[in-house]
């Protein structure tokens, strides 16, 4: 199935990676995630992204995780790799062998680590519009990339066809309206930070790329589909029990948090790969008080 990225909103998963103890990837529990996620009314999943641990996954392996993601879905929902780097040719290469497994579109982050002018940024993802033919969404979140890109420099990259939409990640809904003003119809916005998803949407992002939904697909799933069509109190009120969980998945840096709830659902194994560690054991009960709210635990 080819899914047009103008009809997919609500609720879209940053997938996490499970790995066994020693770090290697778990292959079975990554198929059963995706089957989750199908089951449990989730709009779109990225494999890959900073929740799916690509800093520390080699070029290989990331492809594979792309590649099997693609595949366990079977085109019931779309897939959105990540596929962002700090070196524009490393992104083209993940692109391109995103295209080739199957993805529906590219999440590529603003490069990281190098500091990149805002004509630089603009250069950088024209050149990988320019090199692979496939739907574009740019990432936003400069508390990760110490790289903000401007909404000047969204507008710019608006006019480019294979950019269809952005992760805004900044948690700022008057920086989100302004990208919304700016860019009109040309660009569709997603949230990236889901404490401020529901306003967001209720702002006119059409859905959130989120964390949380690794947690509670279905009640995310909700959540978005009510913001989405205007439903403020309906989205509001199941945002409410929510909002602990939002807040205490990054206790500390993602997806340490979340990968440790999903070991308590006995979702995946406890895997993480370095320089990641487990979740401190002064968050375990905090983020238990957070999952009980939300539903998940007795």
């Amino acid at each position: 199935m080819t899914f047009a990225i103008s009809d997919i909103k609500g609720s879209i998963v940053a997938l996490v990676t499970p790995m066994n103890e020693d770090g290697s990837i778990d292959w079975e529990d990554l198929d059963a995630l995706v089957e989750w996620h199908i089951n449990e009314g989730t709009a779109a999943i990225v494999p890959v992204g900073t929740t799916g641990e690509s800093a520390t996954v080699a070029i290989p392996e990331h492809c594979e995780i792309v590649k099997r993601v693609v595949q366990a879905a079977a085109g019931r929902v779309p897939i959105f790799a990540g596929t962002g780097a700090n070196a524009t040719s490393e992104a083209i290469e993940l692109t391109v062998a995103a295209k080739a497994a199957g993805a529906d579109a590219c999440l590529l982050v603003t490069p990281y680590y190098n500091k990149p002018t805002q004509e630089g940024l603009f250069r950088h993802y024209e050149a990988i519009a320019a090199a692979v033919d496939i739907p574009q969404i740019l990432y936003n979140v400069p508390g990760r990339t110490a790289c903000d890109m401007l909404p000047e420099t969204v507008r710019r990259l608006a006019a480019i066809q294979q950019v269809v939409a952005i992760k805004e990640a900044t948690g700022d809904v008057a920086r989100t309206l302004e990208i919304l003003e700016l860019c009109g119809p040309d660009m569709i916005v997603y949230s990236g930070d889901d404490a401020t998803a529901c306003d967001l949407m209720l702002a006119g992002a059409r859905g959130t790329i989120s964390v949380t939904a690794n947690v509670v697909p279905a009640k995310m799933a909700a959540m978005c589909a009510a913001a989405v069509a205007g439903d403020a109190d309906k989205a509001r009120t199941l945002n409410k029990p929510l909002m602990a969980l939002h807040e205490d998945l990054f206790l500390e840096s993602n997806p340490i948090p979340v990968k440790w709830a999903l070991q308590e659902m006995g979702k995946i194994k406890k895997g993480i790969r370095l320089p990641l560690t487990e979740l401190s054991a002064e968050f375990h009960e905090p983020l238990r008080a957070a999952m009980r709210q939300a539903g998940v635990l007795n």
